[in-house]
């Protein structure tokens, strides 16, 4: 099974990569729209009763051209994408499900398992979303792109051979724990992307044209990206913050004490008050979105730090990466 379950992750990997290729094509070359021929359009003239001859002379009004963002036609290539990225999702899942099923327990024991876990959250959340609002396919570049990267290091760097669970992880506070942390981190994740593409845009709206800017030429609307990033994270708050409490339970069952500012506690309570700075920062009117979503940002980043530098750089009662 765990040899299954690299083969399958393989196939997902190799799937969303080719989903990442397909929704390039229609990023890249999707047919612009006739803007021009909409704009000169003349709207059809409307017969009303007793109208005469005055105004027959005048051109009808052109029609508004479309907005820049809308003035490309999907291409088929777009749903071939979603279509493979489904399936690269489900590959994902078998993956995660037959490691577990090899090692007889949840596949949340180390670095490793746990990127396979919130980046499986983060691709169905991803694809929640775009079940509700089909018109952010798009994103779905940037996603499958995301989740290329992460897999490729997970499996070529924090790669662990399926084992037991230590000891110290034996409880069912594993599961409560570990599992409401991985979710919000997978839905972070998403946060993340769309934050990220958000502001490349709005940059782009304000006239940058110089690399990466012109790359967001053709993403959803800025306001749209921007409402979308803030939705993820106020849904993903409240879970990390369930996690960061279930984990002071479990560290007083286990240790005798609630709290004691251990690396990888400090770094999730720093990531709380990051996050927790952001919504504030979105919920006043004084302070700019742009400036918000930078916060969310390095909410991101000191997520990372937690997971990586962590567990590889720091000593703790957390040390529990497997390599």
């Amino acid at each position: 099974m765990g040899a299954l379950s690299n083969q399958l992750l393989t196939v997902a990997i190799l799937a969303y990569l080719v989903a990442m290729v397909c929704h390039a094509a229609e990023y890249a070359f999707g047919s612009r729209a006739p803007a021009a021929r909409v704009a000169a359009r003349p709207r059809r003239a409307l017969a009303t009763v007793g109208a005469g001859a005055q105004g027959a002379g005048t051109p009808p009004e052109p029609e508004p051209a479309p907005a820049a963002a809308d003035s490309r036609r999907p291409l088929p290539v777009g749903r071939i994408a979603v279509a493979v990225t489904v399936l690269a999702a489900v590959a994902h899942f078998a993956a995660v499900v037959t490691r577990g099923i090899a090692a007889r327990r949840m596949t949340w024991g180390n670095m490793y398992e746990f990127v396979l876990t919130l980046t499986l959250v983060g691709v169905i959340a991803w694809l929640i979303v775009l079940a509700r609002r089909p018109s952010i396919r798009r994103l779905g570049l940037f996603v499958t792109l995301a989740m290329v990267l992460l897999l490729g290091v997970a499996g070529m760097v924090l790669y662990t051979p399926v084992g037991p669970l230590m000891p110290a992880l034996k409880s069912v506070w594993f599961i409560i724990h570990v599992s409401s942390a991985a979710i919000a981190s997978g839905i972070f994740l998403l946060g993340f992307v769309t934050g990220v593409i958000y502001l490349l845009r709005a940059g782009y709206d304000r006239g940058k044209r110089r690399f990466p800017y012109p790359l967001v030429r053709w993403a959803p609307e800025a306001e749209a990206l921007e409402r979308l990033t803030f939705r993820l994270h106020a849904f993903a708050f409240p879970i990390w913050t369930f996690a960061i409490a279930s984990g002071a339970v479990w560290a007083e069952a286990a240790w005798g004490r609630y709290w004691g500012w251990d690396p990888k506690e400090t770094w999730s309570f720093i990531s709380w008050v990051v996050y927790a700075g952001y919504l504030h920062a979105r919920a006043t009117p004084s302070v700019k979105r742009r400036t918000a979503t930078w916060i969310a940002i390095i909410g991101f980043v000191t997520m990372m730090v937690n997971l990586i530098g962590v567990n590889l750089f720091f000593e703790g009662l957390h040390s529990y990466s497997g390599l």
